[in-house]
């Protein structure tokens, strides 16, 4: 039996969303300050990518395993999806605190496989959160509101990055001092925005027949083990024409990510030196303003692709976004005016604000509600398996096609990016459900 969900006002599909304002800073940290970090401690450009292979990896197994136990939790005092995502929030809080204390790239890695490890575990259960809350009307919103959440703690973390490095100057261990400050800050964020939002929303208890399902199928260790290749045999055909999308659009981030600092080095401040190189630390506090620009973008822009995805179609909007964002990334490492990047990079904030949130209303109305848990989770595999293929495929690329080029990596990514906006182009989804009826300007 289907029952109607409550309508939530704007301010409670706010609420229920801070969460991920200290997620993603923790997940802001390791897009823009883990591979800097990196080269402070000695890496070689072609070794990042297989250092990166903790995101991938621990995606690929946490998240789907944990989108399908919290299917079978129901606590009346703890919830369904709030016990794994507080969980996952205070794991990135810990690993954060500890994060600055890597005296080599080594201990650097495997702090970062913890801090994957608690973002994931926090990531996949508030995804399926928020589609359970809400009815079809409204998931637009809620889930263009996790995009809102994302370029808000992604900016704190990339201003963070320019403006901490002039306040805490010199080297504390072996990293400078700025890093400690900004790692600090985000384990403060990480635990206590998820606080909020557990604290003012209300999970909406499973139905009758849910929790008989519950009882008639109890969760044990084997139970993701079963759930997950069931439901990849049942998966609904737009979640194949996705994944296609995602193979090209994820390796293209990654690729976007591990080089744009050495990229805005080379092209801006015609260094190729990456340790203990001032020049490379200014190039790296650059990148972080950079970076907090497409996130601003993202903000400002989030609730804006509401509209646009319930007029026309989230699969139009998804394209022409992607579009936009590969022809920043094509003009990226040509440009030697570091003014200049800020433009250039509005197309990918454009397009990271649909990433966040509008492929989601494309495959949404298709996926059983009682298995929100583990198709949320699937669908992180198909984020992270093309990570994974980068992380072990793109070292080999860079050195011998790219000449360990960081511009012609970011060149690569825009090429890859435009192909996954042809690759969108074909899904056959349905149209979004519901009215025009969403707050515009909800970046302010």
């Amino acid at each position: 039996m289907q029952f109607s969900k409550p309508k939530l006002t704007f301010a409670q599909i706010i609420n229920m969303n801070v969460g991920f304002f200290g997620i993603q800073y923790s997940f802001g940290l390791q897009q823009s300050a883990v591979n800097p970090i990196y080269d402070f401690l000695g890496a070689s450009p072609d070794e990042i990518p297989l250092l990166n292979l903790a995101g991938p990896m621990t995606g690929l197994l946490i998240q789907p395993i944990i989108g399908a136990m919290s299917d079978k939790t129901w606590s009346p005092r703890f919830g369904r999806r709030k016990p794994y995502f507080f969980v996952g929030a205070l794991m990135c809080s810990l690993a954060l605190l500890l994060y600055p204390f890597s005296s080599t790239l080594w201990m650097a890695a495997g702090l970062l496989w913890i801090l994957d490890v608690g973002n994931n575990t926090a990531m996949e259960p508030y995804r399926a959160f928020i589609a359970d809350k809400l009815d079809a009307s409204q998931q637009p919103t809620g889930f263009q509101a996790q995009s809102f959440f994302t370029g808000l703690g992604q900016t704190l973390v990339n201003l963070s990055i320019f403006i901490f490095p002039l306040i805490f100057l010199g080297t504390t261990g072996s990293l400078p001092t700025w890093v400690y400050a900004s790692f600090f800050l985000g384990a403060a964020c990480s635990i206590g925005s998820v606080w909020w939002s557990m604290r003012t929303t209300a999970e909406i208890p499973p139905s009758e027949e849910e929790l008989a399902e519950m009882k008639a199928t109890p969760m044990s260790i084997l139970t993701p083990f079963v759930d997950i290749p069931q439901a990849i045999r049942e998966m609904p055909k737009v979640m194949w024409q996705l994944a296609l999308v995602y193979l090209f659009q994820w390796y293209a981030l990654f690729c976007y990510w591990q080089n744009s600092s050495k990229s805005i080095a080379q092209s801006v401040w015609k260094t190729t030196t990456y340790q203990d190189n001032p020049v490379y630390n200014e190039a790296v506090s650059w990148t972080g303003l950079v970076n907090g620009w497409y996130n601003i973008v993202m903000f400002l822009v989030a609730f804006s692709l509401v509209y646009f995805a319930k007029k026309y179609s989230p699969k139009l909007v998804h394209t022409f976004c992607l579009i936009l964002a590969g022809i920043g990334f094509l003009a990226f490492p040509m440009i030697e005016n570091k003014y200049l990047l800020f433009p250039a990079i509005t197309g990918f904030g454009i397009g990271w604000a649909s990433m966040m949130g509008i492929p989601y209303l494309i495959v949404v109305g298709e996926i059983p509600k009682e298995r929100y848990g583990v198709y949320m989770g699937i669908i992180n595999m198909m984020i992270v398996i093309p990570m994974l293929i980068q992380t072990l495929t793109f070292g080999y690329i860079l050195k011998n096609f790219l000449n360990n080029d960081p511009g012609k990596a970011i060149t690569f990514a825009g090429v890859l990016l435009l192909i996954a906006a042809g690759a969108t182009m074909l899904i056959k989804a349905k149209k979004v459900d519901g009215d025009v009826n969403v707050p515009m300007g909800g970046g302010h």
